[in-house]
């Protein structure tokens, strides 16, 4: 029996381990603490049989500080596992400001503000011969998208022309790794097709819910927190070519505008 070991079940992984029990997975979950659908991450005895049984292992788990917890914890445990598989969750902000240019998997890593997560990077990627790593712009999804910001009264508008970004849906997330189980291991940009503003993509959002768009702003007069100021101080665009070519994966939301109308239908739907 296929066998997923999901080491941090947040908001994508908690997405990918529902689709692949709906496929008749077996899904063992870790989290900090243990509830009835994930172990815990301390309980080493547990997660160390996990992953020792596992045929697919995949880690989610972003720094802490200077170091990945579970290439401290577990590293060498996993290293050595009988896995069929290995994959890691990882960040486009590796590659750092490019002023709006494109970058790919070729493009040097290291060089922004997220030190910590590119050195995390490329340590799973010497971990093992078979390690895919999935860099990630901006995720979105149901639940967790500019129609929540739009609908709370958060969304913003900011005076940054030529300010562009990538993202991708969480469901796009999923099937990129679910492509990649049956694709050559190495790093892969899983992002939609069209880079762009976040303010088009909040006037999107306004647009599908019916809703006035916010003032436009400068970056002073919307007194972003400092997670937020980062977010604008890099500009780039996120080439997906290489997992289209070599997973045979494409976005089933090319843009944001897709993605959130699909987001919209999800939300609407009768629980």
């Amino acid at each position: 029996m296929l066998h997923m070991l999901i080491l941090g079940m947040g908001y994508s992984a908690s997405r990918l381990a529902a689709r692949l029990r709906a496929e008749g997975w077996q899904v063992t979950g870790v989290r900090r603490s243990a509830d009835a659908q994930a172990i815990a991450f301390d309980d080493e005895p547990a997660v160390r049989a996990a992953i020792a049984g596992a045929t697919h292992i995949l880690s989610s788990v972003p720094p802490e500080g200077e170091d990945d917890p579970v290439l401290t914890r577990y590293g060498a445990a996993i290293a050595a596992a009988p896995a069929l598989w290995v994959g890691y969750l990882s960040s486009t902000g590796v590659y750092g400001d490019a002023a709006g240019a494109w970058v790919d998997e070729a493009s040097p890593v290291g060089q922004g503000r997220r030190t910590a997560r590119a050195r995390a990077d490329l340590d799973w990627g010497a971990l093992r011969p078979d390690v895919r790593r999935f860099r990630l712009p901006g995720i979105y999804g149901p639940g967790r998208s500019a129609l929540d910001r739009v609908r709370a009264g958060k969304a913003h508008r900011i005076a940054l022309p030529g300010q562009v970004f990538s993202r991708v849906h969480v469901d796009d997330i999923v099937g990129g790794i679910i492509a990649a189980f049956d694709g050559p291991p190495g790093a892969y940009n899983l992002a939609d097709d069209r880079p762009s503003a976040q303010n088009d993509v909040i006037a999107t959002a306004c647009e599908l819910l019916g809703q006035p768009l916010p003032p436009l702003l400068s970056l002073e007069q919307a007194d972003l927190s400092p997670q937020a100021l980062a977010f604008y101080a890099e500009n780039r665009r996120v080439a997906n070519g290489r997992a289209r070519r070599l997973l045979d994966w494409k976005p089933l939301y090319p843009t944001h505008v897709e993605g959130l109308r699909a987001c919209l239908v999800e939300e609407n739907q009768p629980c």
